[in-house]
């Protein structure tokens, strides 16, 4: 049997997925891209192929995504993001669907018709509002690991909501609300409304609506927020910050035996 992968370089975040010929993972990897994306992609690659328990001859194709898929020293081709990300959440929802992905830098809106095309895309401005590089830059404000701020949000009692989009005044805002005793729990859920509120605005959705991320798959309290502000059910595919990688792989796949 022959095996794929596909390699998704952010500029947070790389993430490598190991699919069959069924198009199953068996094999992921995530690591922070740090400065040497080619180091970090090549690491991710052994670690996931270690975890399939097969070697890397058995890959018959590669295919790279994300800002730094030209670093892929492995990868005999690339597609971009947008292409992966609805690839990868129509492997799991085949049919029409709005896909909110909440990345480390950036943010994307993409709508995939019932025959899985894409019809329409969007990304946030250059800003890091909205984005897991917006809530890595409140989490030392707060005092609090990253990892403690999706429980801290779900004990929330009384959100304290926050007047700006804007990275640097929302920092000023959580100084001045620690300042006048407001608990971190609201605080915390206050920044989550933030991000939700920041992509919301991007787009109007379809009725199906899935979201992704690695944000998204440590943040889970993230999804059920944006269900009650859009009052409607929303998918979350299993592991959630590979989709990019999976969709990578399964183009690697059909390009294979095309």
């Amino acid at each position: 049997m022959n095996y794929f992968a596909g390699a998704d370089v952010g500029a947070s975040r790389t993430k490598v997925a190991v699919i069959d010929a069924n198009g199953h993972m068996v094999g992921t990897r995530v690591h922070r891209s740090g400065t040497d994306f080619t180091a970090t992609a090549d690491r991710c690659l052994t670690e996931a192929l270690a975890m399939a328990d097969i070697g890397k001859d058995r890959i018959g194709r590669t295919i790279s995504t994300g800002y730094g898929r030209k670093n892929v020293s492995y990868a005999q081709d690339h597609r971009t993001e947008i292409s992966c990300h609805g690839k990868g959440c129509y492997h799991y929802f085949p049919f029409a669907i709005t896909i909110i992905d909440i990345g480390g830098q950036d943010n994307k809106i993409i709508k995939i018709d019932e025959n899985g095309r894409r019809t329409a895309f969007k990304m946030n401005r250059k800003c890091a509002a909205g984005t897991g590089a917006f809530l890595e830059e409140m989490s030392p404000r707060l005092d609090i690991p990253l990892s403690e701020m999706n429980g801290l949000a779900v004990a929330s009692t009384d959100m304290v909501k926050l007047g700006s989009f804007c990275t640097v005044f929302s920092a000023t805002e959580v100084l001045e609300n620690i300042r006048r005793g407001k608990r971190v729990e609201d605080i915390v859920k206050g920044l989550f409304f933030s991000v939700i509120s920041r992509i919301t605005e991007m787009d109007a959705f379809t009725e199906k609506v899935v979201m992704t991320g690695g944000v998204v798959a440590h943040n889970p309290y993230l999804v059920e927020m944006t269900q009650e502000l859009i009052n409607r059910t929303i998918l979350v595919p299993e592991l959630p910050q590979f989709t990019g990688a999976l969709g990578a792989a399964l183009y690697a796949r059909e390009t294979y035996m095309n």
